[in-house]
């Protein structure tokens, strides 16, 4: 296999990218894909006991592919306060620049699969000098686009699309991903969505992770 990649992000933060993330990693590691996981950076997390921040979000990355790549190079740049990764560093008088997290987004092997979580959506600050558009965009990977299942999804999902276009990247596959049990049964985000992108649209229904469908979707839609 060629070396092949994605960049996840959302429309917003809380939308499940690390839930839709670490489910695809978990099924490509599943079905022999050699695959790299990588959270960069994570701010908003807990302390244990022992003043060891936790990186919830990277866990279940480290979870996915059955621990086999360490849970430090998954995720090398932790925080504790839950704002934005560049404020949460300033705030312990640390500097979390570009380079630093592309360095950190290196593969293990040539040939592995590069799968990389960003934090929050396509244009928040990621870091002192980049949001996560310019990280994906150094990179050089294409976007997957993760969007809660829910009323204004539409609004918010074409605008980052939009975005993503005008940053030169392209983007793969949009996720709505159904965060709780529809309250409006005759809503479907993914037909209006359909009408107006280029590219898939995939709905995930609410905690469908033993459904294979979706996950086979994207695996056929990233690797060919």
């Amino acid at each position: 296999m060629s070396a092949q990649g994605v960049f996840i992000t959302g429309t917003d933060t809380g939308v499940g990218k690390t839930w839709i993330g670490s489910n695809l990693c978990a099924y490509l590691y599943q079905n022999d894909i050699l695959v790299t996981p990588r959270k960069p950076v994570e701010s908003g997390c807990e302390k244990s006991a022992t003043g060891v921040l936790l990186p919830a979000d990277a866990y279940a990355y480290f979870d996915a592919c059955n621990q086999a790549t360490m849970l430090n190079t998954i995720c090398p740049y932790r925080y504790e306060a839950a704002i934005a990764p560049d404020q949460a560093a300033e705030l312990v008088g640390k500097t979390l620049n570009l380079e630093m997290l592309v360095n950190a987004c290196t593969r293990e092997q040539a040939d592995q699969f590069l799968l990389v979580e960003g934090a929050g959506g396509f244009y928040s600050p990621i870091a002192r000098d980049a949001l996560n558009a310019d990280l994906a965009r150094s990179l050089g990977l294409p976007i997957l686009l993760v969007a809660a299942d829910r009323l204004g999804a539409i609004n918010h999902t074409l605008l980052t699309a939009e975005a993503i276009q005008k940053s030169g990247l392209k983007l793969v596959a949009v996720v709505l991903n159904q965060m709780e049990m529809k309250a409006h049964e005759n809503m479907d985000n993914a037909e209006s969505l359909e009408k107006y992108l280029d590219c898939p649209v995939l709905s995930v229904a609410y905690q469908a992770e033993k459904d294979m469908r979706w996950k086979q979707q994207l695996t056929i839609l990233l690797l060919g």
